[in-house]
């Protein structure tokens, strides 16, 4: 799953999402799913954090300063 784009990651989690708002799901594959969930929440997230490091750099490594706070 680690492998997946984060577009890939997005995909499959509003599958996700929009397979338990349906409320047809047994309640054991329902927490199966929401594992899974979290699993992609995770990669998404790193993923994201990974981006916004190299634009970072990026952007410092061009000499222009910015206020960069990721946690807003």
């Amino acid at each position: 799953m680690e492998n997946l784009s984060f577009e890939e990651s997005l995909e499959k989690l509003e599958e996700i999402v929009n397979k338990l708002e349906s409320g047809d799901v047994p309640l054991d594959d329902a927490i199966d799913e929401f594992n899974n969930a979290m699993q992609l929440v995770k990669i998404c997230n790193e993923k994201l954090s990974t981006a916004e490091e190299s634009i970072a750099k990026i952007v410092q490594d061009n000499g222009e300063l910015i206020d960069f706070n990721p946690s807003e």
